[in-house]
Parts: C-alpha cells; structure tokens; sequence
C-alpha cells in the first residue's frame, strides 16, 4: 500500500449513479482532503442513508486493510441540486478516498463507473436499480461499471459494457490495475422457475375459457362476474400460462422495474410476464405510485404482464379510479414539489367481482342484499372504468357433472393459439404490439370489416348503445377473434363473438 502524502491539499473523483425512478442520473463523488482537524463532512443533498455512509466507508476502509485519512475530508455529490438517496454511493465515496490519499492510483478508476453499498468489515452488498445504472452508464459513454458480485449478472445485460462483479473494499487495487475480478457462477435458471398452475384444471367453463385464449391472444382487459367458487380467480392465476413469451427487450425493461423495485431475478433476467394481485385495501398511491420520491406503483410492477384485482367491488373508488389514466396511456405520471416522474404501466388489466356483496346475486333466492347495498357496491365501478374494459363475463356455478369430469385443453395447446395470433398481430403493428394498444386510426386503417361484419356492428350500436370506446373496443376484440381464426378479414362471426364477450352491458 502506498504512502499517504503528508502535506498539500488532495483530490480524487470518481463517478457514480442515483435513482430516478426507473431510471438513473449520473453523479460524480469529488473528494477534497486538507489539513487540519479530523472530519469528515458530506455535502450535495444527501439524505439520512447517503449521511450515514461517512461511519460505514470509515469502518470498511480500516477493516480491508487501508489507512483513513486523519484530515478534514470534504466529499462532495454532484449535482448538487438533484437529491441523493440510499446506500449506493458507499463504494465509489471510499474509492475515491483511497484516490486522494495516495492509496490508489488517483485516475485508476476513471474508466469505471462504481455502485455498491459497503458493509463495516468491507464487503459489497447488493444494490436496486443495477441494470437502470448499467444502461445509464453506457449511454453516458462509460467503459465498464463495478458492482456488487451479486448485481453483475443484471448488469450485464447490457451488451458492450464490461461489468466487474467486486465482492469487497479490497478488490479495487485489483480492478485499479486493470484485473476484473474472477466471476462468480451464475445460478440455473431453471431451479429458480416456479410452477405455473395450467388451464385444464379450470373444468366447466367453456365460455370463460375461451374469454381467456381471446384475452391472452389480443392483450386484452376483461371483467369477469359470478358467485363465489364458479372459477373466477382460478381462471386469472391461469392467465399467464397462455401468454406469450417476453420479448428480448420486454424482458430488460421488466428486469430493470423488479430492480428499482429491489425485486430482482436471482438469475439476472425474468423471463416470464409479471403477474401482480394487490389486495383490495390498496391505497391509490400503492396501486398506481407514489411517496416521496415517487416509486413505481403495481401498474408499473405489472407492466408488459397482468394487473389482477380480484373482490373489484371491495377496492375503494379512489384507486379504481386512478386506474383510468394509465389504462389509457400505457404511463403514469407522479408529480410531487420536486418534479415529477413518469412510469410505464402498460399492463393487461383482470378483474373477479361477485353480482352483489353477498355474491349469490340479486334475485336468487340467497341473496341477503338490500337494493340499497347493492347499488352502493356497483357504484364502486363507474361507468367510465367499466367500459374501459374490452370484456366482461358473466359465469355461473359449474355443475357437479362438469366438475367431476375430465379438465378441458391444457395450457401448452392454447399457448400455442394465442402465440400464432399475436404473430400475426406483430406482423401487423409491429414487435411487442397487441391488438388492445391500436389507436383509433389504427382500428380504422388496420381492421378489415367486411360488409356483414359492418352491418352487425351497425346493429349492435342501434340496440346496445355503444359508445365511442365501446365501439373501437369491440372492434379490436373482434380482430383478435379473426386473429385466432387466422382470418384476414373480420367477418360478422368475429363481430358477434366480440359482442357475447362484451355481454355485462356495452356503454
């Protein structure tokens, strides 16, 4: 180890990154050791985590075998008006001191972008956000970026930007000398996977079945109503066994919202759709985001995968409302006194209510419910949020003969439908494009109603009173019918089929 210099002042920087959202902004950590009096002070709007850093880069830096500089140190966070938070910027603080005071080389580090929290005897410990910061590292035009062992995986994610996985303090004389330190094995992914349940286990339900494939095939939102047992949040939790795949970059943008969220996949990437199931006493905040500063929400948890409320009726009106927005614009934006951020959100959105509180229905003869109470748990679901849906199913009770039978097809076979028909769909509108994300030009230039299939939607606006979404809504569903059918055309057989799906009361 060198020796520290004894006189004159000392300056080191190295570069590092914050979170904003699910995104990161550079930071450069500027160290500045005088003499004088012992101190060790911390400047740039760091918040309470950032503050502490100063005990845990002191005890680490001693415990690794290095010398803390008994001077006053200053270090600084630029910018200095973006607000720092969390442990990330252990590792590059302490890299940066070992910088000035002559223990590394001072401009050693400067190819290396470095993120990691430290803990007392030197080790790196995992941060979030690690493939948001890798990606940001790259596009700032930095060579590599030095993580925790365990983060390196994510990070390199990234292609054409080395990754060093650093497992403690001591490692950097050997990342200084230009020495990437040995990789550590990756898990296999396949003993991380978990079972998804299968569609055959759904017995007795024909029609919600097929509501399912439409769902998957087109992307599609659905609404599905019945008493309690008839399958409902059994036909949901199936769901994602017959969506397609995540694409390449779906699979990085899903990855990098689990990071920001510190949900990471123990094996760098998730491969399969998210599938998110808040419970009904969710605040609006936690459903679509929030806090200071804002995090990302369930809706962005879920995005490019299923957002499933089951009860529908028992959420509160503010969070189903929240919810109108991002349905929308596939984003939702936070603001705050600070600013504000957006978030993706373009999920696929599943809900399960019963007909009534009790759930037998109003009219049978085991409903308990008042007119009264039933109208103030239908008014939990305005009519603006109900016809943002593309479907919505009414299912009754299965019959013991049904479910003492054999299960219908199972997933792999419908999986297989839904794949075709959403080729067909990328061919259409392009990779990653559903029929549910078409504009209204879309559905006018790209959908192909012949003259029967027009005259049966004329109808059914006469009759159901459609309105404008209802409209195009009806339209893109019955394009994936087509789509299933490998159709060119959209025939009066798809409208009609998009209609039934649409049975709870088109507005």
């Amino acid at each position: 180890m060198p020796p520290m210099p004894s006189v004159g002042p000392m300056l080191a920087r190295t570069r590092t990154l914050a979170l904003h959202g699910v995104d990161a902004l550079p930071v450069d950590v500027e160290i500045d050791i005088h003499r004088g009096l012992p101190a060790f002070s911390l400047v740039g709007l760091p918040d309470a985590a950032v503050r502490e850093s100063r005990e845990r880069v002191r005890a680490a830096i001693v415990n690794s075998g290095f010398e803390f500089p008994l001077q006053r140190i200053t270090a600084s966070l630029a910018p200095a008006d973006l607000r720092k938070a969390g442990p990330g910027f252990d590792l590059a603080i302490a890299a940066a001191i070992l910088g000035a005071s002559g223990q590394l080389p001072a401009d050693a580090l400067d190819a290396w972008w470095i993120a990691g929290e430290l803990a007392l005897d030197g080790s790196i410990r995992p941060l979030r956000g690690v493939l948001a910061m890798a990606e940001r590292t790259k596009r700032e035009g930095g060579a590599g970026i030095a993580v925790a062992a365990s983060n390196a995986g994510e990070a390199r994610l990234v292609e054409g930007l080395a990754v060093a996985g650093v497992r403690s303090l001591a490692d950097l004389p050997m990342l200084a000398s230009g020495e990437l330190p040995p990789e550590d094995p990756q898990p296999d992914p396949a003993e991380s996977e978990t079972l998804i349940p299968d569609l055959s286990d759904l017995k007795g339900q024909q029609g919600l079945r097929r509501g399912l494939e439409v769902a998957a095939a087109g992307g599609h939102g659905a609404l599905v109503i019945g008493p309690p047992g008839a399958g409902k949040s059994m036909a949901a939790r199936r769901l994602p066994s017959i969506l397609p795949p995540l694409g390449l970059a779906e699979a990085v943008e899903v990855t990098k919202i689990a990071s920001v969220a510190g949900r990471p996949a123990p094996d760098g990437t998730l491969a399969r759709r998210p599938f998110r199931a808040p419970h009904h006493t969710i605040s609006p905040a936690g459903l679509v985001g929030g806090g200071s500063p804002p995090r990302p929400g369930e809706i962005t948890l879920a995005h490019h995968g299923v957002l499933f409320l089951d009860e529908l009726g028992e959420f509160s009106r503010s969070s189903l409302e929240a919810l109108r927005q991002p349905i929308e614009d596939g984003e939702v934006t936070i603001s705050r006194a600070q600013g504000s951020l957006t978030f993706p959100a373009r999920f696929q959105l599943f809900a399960a209510a019963n007909p009534c509180p009790c759930g037998h229905g109003e009219g049978s003869r085991s409903c308990t419910c008042s007119p009264e109470r039933i109208r103030h748990y239908e008014a939990r679901l305005s009519g603006a949020l109900a016809d943002r849906f593309d479907m919505a199913l009414a299912v009754e009770q299965p019959s013991a003969a049904a479910l003492a039978g054999d299960g219908g097809e199972d997933s792999a076979s419908v999986a297989a439908r839904v794949l075709d028909a959403r080729e067909r769909q990328h061919g259409r509108l392009g990779d990653g494009r559903s029929n549910a994300s078409m504009s209204e030009r879309e559905t006018v230039e790209l959908i192909d109603l012949d003259q029967s299939g027009r005259a049966t939607l004329m109808s059914a606006h006469e009759s159901l009173g459609l309105s404008g979404r209802g409209w195009n809504r009806v339209l893109k569903v019955a394009r994936t019918c087509a789509d299933l059918d490998a159709s060119r055309v959209v025939a009066d057989r798809h409208v009609d089929e998009a209609l039934a799906l649409r049975r709870r009361g088109a507005r």
